[in-house]
């Protein structure tokens, strides 16, 4: 089983694929538009939302992200696109040169929020929002932490 973070976008998922794509170096980068699979006769959709991203997947150094546009003709069902702060994507990895050119290469048109520093709970931590408003957290030794931390509070 996998857990897969998974992005939907207001018709500019193709903009983020690329976005991704560069800044993780994807080695498998799939796309499916609406317009690929057969319409339903009795509702078509419009001729711009067939052009939009249905289903996609990236695959990135042991990573994936999956993402999709939600056409305007399906809001009624899925709702609105809001971006807020209730999502966070963590990276964590021990390699802190590839950690550090993730980073930099998700803040390009982006807000960094913490820049990648040492602190208590990680040798290589920060966080920054991307271009698109997804906030990502990275870390470069989580595991290590939550371990010490609980082996301490157990003895």
């Amino acid at each position: 089983m996998a857990v897969i973070t998974y992005l939907n976008f207001d018709g500019n998922a193709e903009q983020a694929i690329e976005f991704y794509t560069e800044a993780f170096q994807a080695t498998h980068v799939k796309k499916v538009r609406f317009g690929d699979i057969p319409q339903n006769p009795n509702y078509p959709m419009p001729e711009q939302e067939r052009a939009m991203i249905m289903e996609s997947s990236l695959e990135f150094a042991g990573g994936r992200l999956m993402m999709s546009d939600v056409p305007p003709s399906m809001k009624n069902v899925t709702g609105d696109i809001v971006r807020g702060t209730q999502l966070l994507i963590s990276i964590v990895i021990d390699d802190k040169a590839a950690l550090a050119d993730y980073f930099s290469n998700l803040s390009v048109g982006g807000h960094v929020i913490m820049p990648l520093s040492d602190v208590p709970w990680s040798s290589c931590f920060g966080m920054l929002v991307d271009r698109f408003g997804i906030v990502w957290k990275f870390n470069s030794d989580a595991d290590k932490f939550l371990d010490r931390v609980l082996s301490e509070k157990n003895n």
